[in-house]
């Protein structure tokens, strides 16, 4: 009995702590499956042409992504790994946000400066909402008031409010945005600026900018500071910046708007996603071919496993 109570223990533990990996892979045009925990690469799946941004549906059956040079929003079983159906994304679809309810997709169209909004269900475009020159990161706020995306020749955050989707205010951020992030709270929207070295950080009330963040990093020229990815904590205690080829992350204390460390991972870090329990924050390395492993109860980098070539997006499956 006590061995069976034991076993029984150690399973529910391992089922406890599963979780799968999908990550876009920009060259291969190809899904990797890895599973964080064994730290190994289960599988690679082809998908569509350049796939980029990559989001998990609310109930973790089915993955979004962009496969940019088909001018499409693949959907794939995350059992079977089979492509199921397409969304209407417009011209060259980069990236894209799911909104709260999991209902609708938002995506940034760069070549035509617009955001798509797609009603997922009926696989349906329902507007076109003219935005910058070379939109890219869009993000939704969770409570569902806002969407937001940046352009990169325009250098602003473009304000489009959900429930009419127009856009009723702009806020003028360093050059190149690259990354958006809402707060769990959405009181706030972090935007990570790739030539300006730097994040703003924006009230989300007034729209207006609270705090620019610089980084500096011994032995690491400004030039190959590039902020791009952003990851903030539910309680928003700490954030996290991919700093692209400065090959680190930036630690960020959430409440005092201070840099506090960094992160050395593999090269040109691109995107970052935290595990379920939010005990590990996960990179994709795009010139180094891999991903990385952030503990964050010890604070370090514990292992990379090799994933393809140019890893872009990543999306978590608990």
């Amino acid at each position: 009995m006590k061995h069976f109570f034991c076993a029984a223990l150690l399973l529910t533990s391992s089922q406890a702590f599963s979780e799968t990996l999908f990550v876009t892979l920009e060259k291969d045009n190809a899904l990797a499956v890895v599973d964080p925990i064994e730290g190994k690469l289960l599988k690679t799946v082809p998908v569509g042409q350049r796939p980029r941004g990559i989001a998990i549906s609310k109930d973790h059956r089915h993955l979004y992504i962009a496969a940019s040079d088909d001018d499409t929003i693949q959907v794939v079983d995350t059992t079977t790994f089979q492509v199921v159906g397409t969304l209407p994304s417009g011209e060259d679809p980069e990236t894209f946000a799911l909104g709260p309810s999991g209902k609708r997709l938002y995506v940034s169209n760069e070549d035509d400066s617009l955001v798509t909004a797609i009603d997922i269900e009926p696989a349906k475009a329902i507007k076109k909402i003219p935005v910058g020159v070379e939109p890219e990161p869009v993000a939704v706020s969770p409570d569902n008031k806002w969407v937001a995306c940046a352009s990169e020749a325009t250098n602003m955050v473009h304000w489009i409010d959900r429930a009419t989707l127009e856009v009723v205010d702009n806020t003028l951020v360093d050059p190149r945005p690259r990354g958006l992030t809402f707060t769990d709270d959405s009181e706030q929207l972090w935007a990570s600026s790739e030539l300006g070295g730097s994040v703003s950080v924006i009230d989300v009330a007034t729209r207006k900018i609270i705090k620019t963040l610089k980084f500096h990093i011994s032995g690491v020229t400004d030039d190959k500071i590039q902020p791009v990815g952003i990851a903030i904590d539910k309680e928003r205690k700490w954030a996290f910046v991919a700093l692209g080829p400065a090959n680190r992350v930036a630690l960020v204390n959430a409440q005092t708007l201070e840099v506090e460390d960094y992160f050395l991972v593999g090269q040109r870090v691109w995107n970052l996603a935290f595990s379920p329990d939010q005990k590990r924050l996960y990179t994709t390395n795009g010139v180094s071919n891999d991903i990385s492993i952030i503990d964050l109860e010890d604070m370090k980098v514990t292992k990379s496993i090799g994933v393809g070539r140019y890893p872009w997006g990543v999306a978590v499956k608990p």
